[in-house]
């Protein structure tokens, strides 16, 4: 069972979408007629998904997705009638995981919610693997400079810094890079 937000100006539509996910075993947690309060209403109620239907959505509703995702990200599906290839790049920009043109026959929506949901993960996957080599590319700067100054400093070879390093993480119990950051700290500190 999925806990799904519904965000939709029509009433009727909500209504629609609510009792469809209902019959799908799902759980409505709540159901705002805007993305005023999405933020809030996402760390009140911590839904699964996020349901949002609406004609065109308006540039609030993108920043309001956007803060949304990037404070609490969750899978967004949105359905709108624009078609606007600029206003879509946008929207998934902002944090949309599935755009739907049309509305959603009730039929379709338990799949393309799963849609969005998969389409989040793999680009949550995507985002932790990029900040994964990130931080490993930082980590090999900041040893990199950390030899450089103990070869300058000591008069070492590449393989005699970078043991001496590695020795003083090991007898210190603490990760090579932060090690490293420490003699720069302190070469700094010194010159």
């Amino acid at each position: 069972m999925l806990r799904v937000l519904v965000v939709d100006s029509s009433r009727e539509r909500a209504s629609d979408v609510c009792a469809a996910l209902a019959l799908a075993g799902h759980q409505v947690t709540a159901v705002l007629s805007s993305a005023l309060e999405l933020s809030a209403q996402v760390l009140a109620t911590k839904p699964d998904v996020i349901f949002i239907q609406a004609d065109s959505p308006s540039r609030d509703t993108l920043e309001h997705l956007a803060t949304m995702n990037r404070d609490c990200p969750r899978p967004v599906l949105l359905c709108a009638q624009d078609t606007d290839s600029r206003l879509i790049r946008r929207a998934v920009k902002a944090g949309v995981s599935s755009y739907v043109v049309d509305s959603v026959p009730v039929e379709r929506l338990e799949a393309l919610v799963e849609v969005a949901i998969a389409q989040f993960e793999a680009f949550q996957n995507l985002r932790a693997e990029r900040d994964d080599a990130t931080r490993r590319l930082t980590d090999r700067i900041t040893v990199d400079r950390a030899k450089g100054l103990l070869m300058k400093a000591r008069g070492l070879d590449e393989g005699a810094a970078y043991h001496a390093l590695r020795k003083l993480a090991m007898e210190r119990g603490r990760k090579l890079a932060d090690v490293a950051q420490d003699v720069i700290d302190m070469a700094n500190l010194l010159l």
